[in-house]
């Protein structure tokens, strides 16, 4: 499938990520991202204000730099790392959590990554929060029941149950959407009131709760993610307003085959 101009980005989707709720043509430079930065005063959790910079060969790594510098390694003219960082401009408690975690694991293991530091690489690049003012919503998602989810009650999808898009990869490939797009998923009640409040608000409040779940270890594994298809969301591929369309059990799959979460 052929790559999507940002200006037809899949608003709902990725316009929690602009102020605009579109995107610029072009990746935004790190001089526009660390004026937005410096704006809000935005940190990292070890104290520093946070920097969007190109790439230096200072052998730190990616998370080591942002911990011990507070530097965001961000190429131009690249989406993938500009989705990154307007994922860090969106939810920078989450954000700064998820830095933390992977500081913690790595003093802890630092001869290999494990379950923790892939579960967290994992939700930092694929994942998404969806969030549900009807617990069913949710149940189906962990029966992994598609065609009711996205047939039965498509209608609920962007209203009763919320899809906010965390993963900068999975970002850039909405993009240009294609069969098997598959996004890992961190679950959140909320009553209907929560759903009622501004743009800001939900994502102020989401921030919150997401930097709160990291820091309590609950993604421990990936396993704690639930796989999501994001071909069947109203509004990313017109093929999914047919029922037919959930036939296709590669990309709708019934179940874990060993236990999970």
């Amino acid at each position: 499938m052929s790559r999507s101009s940002p200006e037809t980005l899949l608003a709902p989707l990725l316009a929690a990520l602009s102020p605009a709720a579109t995107l610029p043509a072009r990746p935004p430079s790190c001089a526009e991202l660390n004026a937005r930065a410096r704006a809000r005063d935005l940190r990292t959790a070890s104290g520093l204000p946070l920097r969007f910079v190109p790439p230096a060969a200072d052998g730190l790594g990616y998370e080591a730099r942002i911990w011990q510098h507070g530097t965001v390694e961000t190429r131009p003219d690249n989406w993938h790392d500009a989705f990154n960082a307007l994922v860090w401009l969106t939810y920078p408690a989450s954000k700064a959590a998820l830095n933390a975690a992977h500081r913690e694991a790595q003093a802890s293991a630092p001869d290999g990554r494990g379950r923790l530091r892939d579960a967290l690489t994992h939700f930092d690049e694929c994942g998404i929060v969806l969030v549900a003012s009807e617990a069913p919503l949710l149940g189906l998602v962990r029966d992994f029941a598609w065609k009711s989810l996205f047939v039965e009650r498509r209608a609920e999808c962007g209203t009763r149950l919320c899809c906010f898009v965390f993963g900068h990869a999975t970002c850039e490939q909405l993009l240009a959407p294609f069969r098997g797009l598959t996004a890992k998923a961190v679950l959140f009640d909320v009553d209907a009131d929560w759903l009622c409040q501004s743009a800001e608000a939900c994502l102020a409040d989401l921030d919150r709760r997401l930097a709160a779940h990291l820091a309590a270890g609950r993604l421990d594994r990936p396993r704690a993610l639930h796989p999501v298809p994001l071909m069947g969301w109203p509004g990313v591929t017109p093929a999914s307003e047919e029922a037919a369309y959930f036939d296709d059990l590669w990309q709708f799959r019934p179940g874990r085959t060993r236990p999970g979460v």
